[in-house]
């Protein structure tokens, strides 16, 4: 049996990781889309534009043959995967090769490296 921090330390071995530096130069780029994958409750503080898909929903919106596909990820298209620290993007940046994008990175250290390095995020208020 394989532990989820024996997952996690194979899906960071076989993934690009990206400082929150090179991540925001390539986002200012507008080549890159950034994905949370993040629960609902956890979108207060995001970057600004990333798609926001739960981890647990990432196959079918990822997937272009699925009826609940997110348009806005396409396999030919830079992603870069972000979480809270970088362990559910790293599975979720490994799930996405295994499905055949082609250029896939995870944010090292997730949405708290990005804001630790001083780089800008935006609120949602869920309306409740």
């Amino acid at each position: 049996m394989k532990t989820a921090v024996q997952m996690v330390a194979e899906a960071m071995a076989k993934i690009e990781l990206v400082t929150p530096n090179a991540a925001s130069e390539e986002r200012a780029t507008g080549h890159v889309t950034m994905l949370d994958v993040r629960e609902p409750v956890e979108w207060e503080h995001h970057i600004a534009g990333a798609v926001q898909v739960p981890r647990g929903l990432l196959e079918s919106a990822a997937d272009p043959t699925s009826p609940r596909h997110n348009p806005e990820l396409e396999p030919t298209t830079r992603v870069i995967v972000y979480c809270n620290s970088g362990a559910r993007a790293a599975l979720a940046a490994r799930t996405l090769i295994e499905m055949g994008y082609e250029d896939v990175a995870d944010l090292e250290g997730g949405i708290t490296a990005w804001t630790e390095a001083g780089l800008p995020t935006v609120e949602h208020h869920a309306g409740f």
